[in-house]
């Protein structure tokens, strides 16, 4: 079978068994430019302001190659929507995740139905009809790599368009407030080192200790602290180690004091 939308499953580190929905188009599209992103460059041409919208609804394939493909995994923990970019700027994202609903429904699990996630890079959050949509997934990975505009801008490279920083915080903490308490919400934090004397990763003092404030601010239901992975974009970053990550998972909890937020590193 020719798959259009699907790729995997895989397991992943944050989600078990995970199954890939790209909903756009094969070139990366994205507010973001990321020094560590594992699918190369975002083109000038893709780097696109939070206000770009695609219109690119689910074909009528979409729901068949869904149905083939899930019959075949009946112990799934994700069905994940989030890879080539941001897809939340695709117009159309309700329409995806109302037709995976649809064909979860109608399979026999061996233990409980896949939550459907969704990766989002947070840029556009502060638009409220964003947020409508958003809030709908039973899963949701935000992310929030750096809480300075400093560390934000040579990190995450965003598009000029993109609000600062403090405004993608008070947006996804505006998002957890409106969520259903049934759905939930995890921040992403991907913590990185420099090999260049002259670039700072996001591994420093005062963009862990702002990591620290945005988290108590937003009160996610979860903290995901990892690394890069896989070949990063540019050659000059790289992964920080498990006890850099269980001194900065410490460093979280000491500073936020609240057991509520489950803060993991992987």
């Amino acid at each position: 079978m020719l798959r259009s939308y699907t790729y995997g499953p895989f397991q992943s580190r944050r989600l078990g068994l995970s199954l890939g929905v790209d909903i756009l188009p094969r070139k990366k599209l994205c507010t973001f430019n990321c020094v560590y992103c594992e699918i190369g460059f975002t083109e000038k041409s893709c780097h696109v302001s939070p206000q770009y919208r695609l219109t690119a609804p689910p074909s009528n394939n979409f729901k068949n190659e869904l149905k083939a493909i899930l019959k075949l995994i009946p112990n799934l923990s994700s069905i994940t929507l989030g890879y080539n970019g941001e897809p939340t700027l695709n117009e159309n994202l309700m329409d995806f995740l109302n037709i995976a609903l649809d064909v979860r429904n109608e399979i026999t699990w061996t233990l409980k139905k896949p939550k459907i996630t969704l990766f989002t890079n947070s840029s556009t959050l502060h638009y409220q009809e964003i947020r409508e949509k958003v809030k709908n997934f039973d899963f949701i990975l935000a992310k929030l790599d750096a809480a300075t505009d400093i560390d934000f801008n040579k990190t995450n490279c965003p598009h000029e368009e993109v609000p600062p920083i403090n405004r993608i915080v008070d947006s996804i903490a505006k998002l957890k407030s409106e969520m259903p308490s049934e759905n939930k919400l995890a921040l992403q934090c991907l913590i990185y080192n420099s090999y260049r004397n002259d670039f700072l990763s996001n591994n420093n003092l005062e963009n862990i200790t702002q990591l620290a404030n945005a988290i108590k601010k937003i009160k996610p239901d979860f903290v995901q602290l990892y690394s890069i992975a896989r070949i990063p974009a540019n050659y000059f970053v790289f992964s920080i180690d498990e006890d850099q990550k269980k001194i900065i998972v410490q460093q979280f909890k000491e500073a936020i004091k609240n057991d509520k937020i489950e803060i993991h590193y992987y």
